[in-house]
């Protein structure tokens, strides 16, 4: 990893692609005469997906099914814990689920619901990630470790020739390893990677433990109780490896991929190579944008390229910005990366992490 001790800085530029997209987009919102946050439709969803939730989980605990029937049921409440990251929470935090400001604190703490912790989430994804995507030492989304290298300016490892083959297992953890190690780690750190976190009042803090003891309880305590030690555990792990795949899986697709770019910064002006239009462009990727079921199921992320460049805008909108997106790219001579399908999607991601692993 390389050090970073500054905030980089984005270079102004006089012919802004930034203010041009954000013209031509606000544009198609006037013409329509609809509202940039989400419709009823993302409203619905978000309703039967939380339902679905509590539904499983109560149907798992009180009136346990047989094993091969309560496995699928595991499957399916880790697939609804990634739904409700990708669809509830991850536009609520954004400010773009509702126009009511209310409604999209409320959907961003559904978080809440499965143990993360909206505050980490909202300092490390909407703060850092969004800003400097993709820059080594700063965008703590591809610092992995030693175990995983995933820029080009990261230290190479022995062991980082086979990642390509491994990453399934380690994907698999993510939820576990957020759950009960990055939370607490970026707690008592009191950083985020290369960022101090932003300063915890009392109620945060009073947040933060009152959602980890509740976690315990409802997903720990209680299943134990009621269900035994032994389906608790083959339970909560199916669970947690669904739904820990899915998540990384999905935001790994949009960033790191062949094609997509690790601007380094300049450490004499402490600025990035791109304006900010631009940086995202370079550095995300869309995937499977024609197939409406993973538009519904990813809550849009496959859109990342239209969600970098406007994440006030909710996600029901992004199928139609693309277009306006994709031509201004033409314009300004910039690669519109994208792939047509997941499986497409996954062998660049699988080909880029064997390119990691041979890089000095």
């Amino acid at each position: 990893m390389s050090e970073t001790s500054f905030i980089p800085k984005f270079p102004a530029s006089h012919d802004s692609l930034h203010a041009e997209l954000r013209k031509r987009v606000q544009q198609y919102f006037d013409e329509k005469g609809i509202n940039v946050t989400g419709t009823m439709s993302l409203f619905t969803k978000a309703s039967l997906m939380i339902a679905g939730f509590i539904i499983v989980y109560v149907q798992l605990l009180i009136w346990t099914p047989i094993w091969y029937i309560a496995i699928p049921e595991c499957i399916i409440l880790g697939g609804l814990i990634a739904g409700i990251g990708f669809n509830v929470m991850h536009d609520g935090s954004h400010g773009s689920f509702s126009k009511y400001k209310w409604k999209n604190k409320l959907a961003a703490y559904s978080a809440n619901i499965v143990g993360a912790n909206h505050f980490m989430w909202n300092m490390k994804h909407n703060m850092i990630h969004h800003s400097f995507t993709n820059v080594d030492g700063v965008d703590d989304d591809i610092e992995i470790g030693i175990l995983m290298r995933m820029a080009p300016t990261q230290k190479r490892m022995w062991a980082h020739r086979f990642q390509h083959f491994y990453f399934w297992v380690l994907y698999s953890m993510l939820y576990v390893f957020w759950i009960f190690f990055t939370d607490y780690q970026k707690y008592f750190s009191q950083r985020i990677g290369a960022f101090p976190l932003k300063k915890m009042n009392t109620k945060d803090h009073i947040a933060f433990w009152g959602i980890k003891i509740y976690h315990g309880f409802v997903f720990i305590a209680l299943p134990i109780i009621l269900v035994g030690w032994l389906p608790w555990l083959i339970g909560f792990l199916t669970m947690s490896v669904v739904s820990g795949f899915t998540l990384s899986i999905v935001f790994q697709l949009a960033h790191t991929v062949e094609g997509t770019d690790f601007p380094v910064v300049n450490e004499s002006s402490s600025k990035l190579p791109d304006e900010f239009a631009a940086h995202q462009i370079k550095t995300t990727a869309n995937f499977a944008t024609k197939s409406k079921l993973v538009s519904w199921l990813v809550g849009g992320l496959n859109f990342q390229i239209e969600h970098h460049l406007f994440p006030k805008i909710s996600h029901v909108h992004y199928p139609a910005i693309s277009d306006i997106v994709r031509n201004v790219c033409k314009e300004y001579q910039l690669q519109y990366i994208e792939y047509p399908t997941v499986r497409r999607a996954i062998v660049a991601h699988v080909r880029f992490l064997k390119q990691m692993g041979k890089y000095d």
